[in-house]
């Protein structure tokens, strides 16, 4: 039995997929259908990735951190929610004695990184700029042909291809999809005032508005509307672009000035019914593509890669074949441990956060009331956005975590105010 694993699919998350499997000694063939030239130096598109402490540790582990210049990473210091006129609640590091809630890195700078030590693995082949036909799995091995000709045989086949994925759908596995009918418009500003490195998000009003702290006074805004409406924000000129923003951003951060190209993606959720097939599996967004109102999408790719490239390193170990059905299934069920509670409860805060009938403006008022007032809750929140593991713990770590979330912090109150 060959080990090797073909991947389709050359994102941040087919790639971090291609080093850890590399690095537990397969041989991989990576298929992205954007040329070489796009994948080494790809264009800022607008979106700022939140990565945990758990996902900050696994790219130093891959070689990919390092390759990150130092100007691209921002660190967060704290949250503040708020609803409408509501001054809502701060979620802030300090409470858990950390200096940072996680950190901001633009998409395009984590591609250009985890491309660098791709290309610099000997056991990863790339085959870009070439789209795939057609794919197919059989008992003894995965096949795909590719656009120029070319046929590919791996061991394993594995999906990294988006939300929108073609070979999820190709491969017959359905998938739970919900379009919420928004679009996210996506730029970065200029400000007056200082952020002091805190993200702001605002719901309410029939949209919601977040600002994410990239410097003292540049950040990143992800406003949700109606997807005409972005399409004619998306459309003004930068000056009356920045005006509108700064209108809607109530002025909070001073005066603004749009600070890079202005980018429109549409809001879409997806659960696939399935991770797994016969020698196939998906990852990242192919799988599961989270709402990004609690900005864990990336990292829950992440925990995807960990727990495949595990699944397919003890298949090859135990049974000399990559896509053992035992160990596939062990993937699907790690991850969807790891996901189906924050997926759901996701959807379940988009859906009242943004719902503006008045039965829903109690309901979020009373969370944010819950928020300030309630210290451990705000812990619990910090706890969350800095936890440090990827894999589902067992009951005595949880139980463990549980305790010294919760527990009295004298010391800290201050902080928590």
């Amino acid at each position: 039995m060959r080990n090797n694993v073909l991947i389709i699919g050359g994102g941040p998350v087919g790639l971090c997929l291609s080093l850890a499997l590399a690095k537990r000694g397969l041989e991989v063939d990576l298929v992205e259908r954007q040329d070489a030239e796009a994948l080494t130096a790809p264009a800022y598109d607008g979106r700022e990735i939140a990565l945990t402490e758990a996902s900050i540790r696994l790219l130093q582990t891959l070689g990919v951190w390092t390759r990150l210049p130092g100007e691209a990473i921002a660190p967060v210091a704290r949250a503040h929610i708020m609803d409408g006129a509501d001054d809502g609640f701060v979620v802030d590091a300090a409470a858990l004695e950390r200096e940072r809630l996680g950190v901001l890195v633009s998409n395009h700078a984590i591609r250009a990184a985890a491309w660098q030590a791709a290309a610099a693995e000997p056991r990863i082949r790339m085959h870009a700029g070439v789209a795939v036909e057609q794919a197919s799995t059989d008992a003894v091995s995965a096949h795909v042909h590719l656009a120029d000709g070319r046929e590919l045989e791996a061991a394993l086949l594995v999906a990294a291809d988006s939300r929108f994925s073609e070979t999820r759908r190709g491969m017959g596995i359905p998938v739970h999809m919900r379009d919420m009918g928004m679009s996210m418009l996506l730029c970065r500003v200029q400000h007056a005032e200082a952020n002091h490195g805190t993200a702001w998000e605002w719901f309410g009003q029939e949209q919601t508005r977040a600002l994410l702290p990239l410097a003292e006074h540049l950040s990143s805004v992800v406003l949700t509307v109606p997807d005409g409406e972005a399409r004619q924000l998306q459309h003004l000129e930068p000056e009356a672009l920045a005006g509108e923003l700064a209108a809607r951003y109530e002025g909070r951060l001073g005066a603004m000035s749009v600070a890079s190209t202005v980018h429109r993606y549409p809001l879409v959720a997806t659960w696939a019914h399935r991770f797994v097939g016969r020698r196939f599996a998906l990852v990242g967004d192919a799988a599961i593509g989270m709402h990004p109102v609690t900005a864990h999408g990336f990292n829950l790719g992440l925990a995807g890669v960990e727990h495949l490239a595990a699944a397919a390193g003890d298949a090859v170990q135990r049974h000399g074949d990559p896509a053992h059905p035992s160990l596939l299934a062990r993937y699907q069920r790690r991850l969807r441990m790891n996901s189906a509670l924050l997926f759901v409860g996701t959807q379940t805060v988009a859906s009242l956060f943004t719902d503006q009938r008045a039965l829903a403006r109690p309901a979020r008022h009373g969370i944010l009331h819950m928020g300030r007032r309630v210290p451990v809750l705000r812990r619990a929140l910090a706890a969350s956005l800095v936890d440090e593991s990827l894999r589902p713990g067992s009951l005595p770590h949880h139980l463990h975590t549980a305790f010294s979330v919760l527990r009295p912090r004298l010391g800290l109150r201050r902080a928590l105010r």
